[in-house]
Parts: C-alpha cells; sequence; structure tokens
C-alpha cells in the first residue's frame, strides 16, 4: 500500500486524496454476528492475548459519508477515516463479544493462539496501533455519527 500511495503522490497535475480506513463494521461485514471476526469471537477463536493491541473502527455508512465529503472538497492529502476512540483489545473485544452474543474473549499467549487462529488474525490482535482522525476532522470539518465504537457496535450491528 505504500508503494501504491507513493505512486498516486507522485502524479503530476493529479489532486491525490488517499483515505486509510478503520476496521468496518455493520451487518455483512466480517465484524457482524455472522462474519469472520464475529464467529471466531462467538467461538473463542479469537484470543486477545495481553489484550494491548489497539485498533480503530468506522460504521461502513460513515466511511462512504466520509469518502463523499473527502471527493467533494477535493483536498489533498492522506486521511485517516475512523471514529473518535481507538480502543485496545482488552475493551473493545469484550464489548463486542457481549453485542454480538458472545463469551468474554480468551486471553492466550500467541504460542497457543496459533492453535485456533490464522497468523492474520494474531498479526491484528498482537499489533494494531490504532488511527487518529484528527487531520480529517480539522480538514473536512466531518465527524463519525457514532464517536465511539462502544455506542456504534450497540446501534450499527
Amino acid at each position: 500500500m505504500v508503494e501504491v500511495e507513493d505512486a498516486m503522490r507522485s502524479a503530476d497535475g493529479v489532486t491525490t486524496t488517499i483515505l486509510r480506513y478503520a476496521a468496518l463494521y455493520r451487518p455483512g461485514t466480517s465484524y457482524a454476528p455472522e462474519g469472520e471476526i464475529g464467529r471466531r469471537v462467538r467461538r473463542w477463536m479469537y484470543p486477545i492475548g495481553s489484550g494491548d493491541a489497539v485498533m480503530s473502527f468506522i460504521h461502513v455508512e460513515e466511511a462512504a459519508a466520509a469518502t463523499v465529503a473527502a471527493i467533494e472538497a477535493g483536498v489533498a492529502g492522506t486521511f485517516n477515516v475512523a471514529d473518535d476512540e481507538p480502543a485496545s483489545a482488552r475493551d473493545w473485544m469484550p464489548a463486542f463479544a457481549a453485542v454480538i452474543g458472545g463469551r468474554k474473549p480468551l486471553r492466550a499467549p500467541v504460542a497457543i493462539a496459533r492453535f485456533v487462529a490464522p497468523e492474520a488474525i494474531i498479526h491484528l490482535a498482537t499489533n494494531s496501533r490504532g488511527a487518529s482522525n484528527r487531520r480529517l476532522r480539522e480538514t473536512l470539518s466531518w465527524g463519525p455519527r457514532f464517536a465511539s465504537w462502544r455506542e456504534g457496535f450497540a446501534k450499527g450491528l
């Protein structure tokens, strides 16, 4: 993605707007109860490890609204499309599990987690760092309807 972004920025005569989306959720996504992440959480197959990894989220409709706002504004730059509250796994996973009808997530060392989860899930659960939407907010006067994943999960899933 870095190479793609660099190539776009170096294109002559093109206003380049790069949007980096947080984890998208709503019914029909992997974070919905029937989605890949939802199924794994409900079946205790998404261990949170230390719980230190930080995720950012955005409801699909809010991501679409931010995209339209960025296109209409014609602004150049790189922007994170996320809600206002990046969250550690120890915070968002139990809340997400409760909303989708799952049990409190399992805390397991990475060596054990590899028995129940693919490497991509383990990487996400241990290395995510979250994102700030500050630049998008300031540039476009945009803000998500669900300022927090807490409200978004409860009302948007």
